[in-house]
């Protein structure tokens, strides 16, 4: 007989950094689950994108087993690692705080692609644009 789902809970970690302490404990405690056990296997699957946010996706099974994927890092935040800066315009695209360029647009939309609701990547990029613009951060 299959496992039924209890719960699906989204939470955003820095890689390879996941300890039992909040706020991963105080989301993933009250689900039963073993908290240093999904500390040690995320820590392990994200362990190439050290310094980076990895979001993940944990589904949660009567019998307090669990699984998760690991999702590509949030488009704002690649944007601000390539754009070098700290964070984005407090006015969106009337100020610009630094620029990218198209070959890192690219490279973001490529990376994004899974987890983007684009048919391809030409619709990507026009996403990661958009994104950039109302961060305030120009696309060269």
């Amino acid at each position: 007989m299959a496992k039924e789902v209890v719960k699906k809970i989204k939470l955003a970690i820095q890689a390879g950094k996941a300890t039992p302490a909040p706020p991963v404990g105080t989301v993933l405690g009250p689900a039963g689950i073993n908290l240093q056990d999904f500390c040690s296997k995320y820590n392990d699957a994200t362990r190439d994108k050290m310094g980076d946010i990895a979001p993940v996706e944990i589904t949660i099974y009567d019998d307090r087993s669990f699984d998760f994927v690991v999702k590509t890092p949030p488009t704002a935040f690649l944007i601000k690692k390539y754009a070098k800066v700290q964070k984005g315009s407090v006015k969106g695209s009337k100020e610009f705080v630094g620029s990218i360029t198209e070959e890192q647009v690219k490279e973001i939309a490529t990376i994004k692609l899974p987890d983007l609701n684009a048919y391809d990547l030409e619709a990507a990029i026009k996403t990661v644009k958009g994104t950039a613009l109302n961060m305030g951060i120009e696309v060269k």
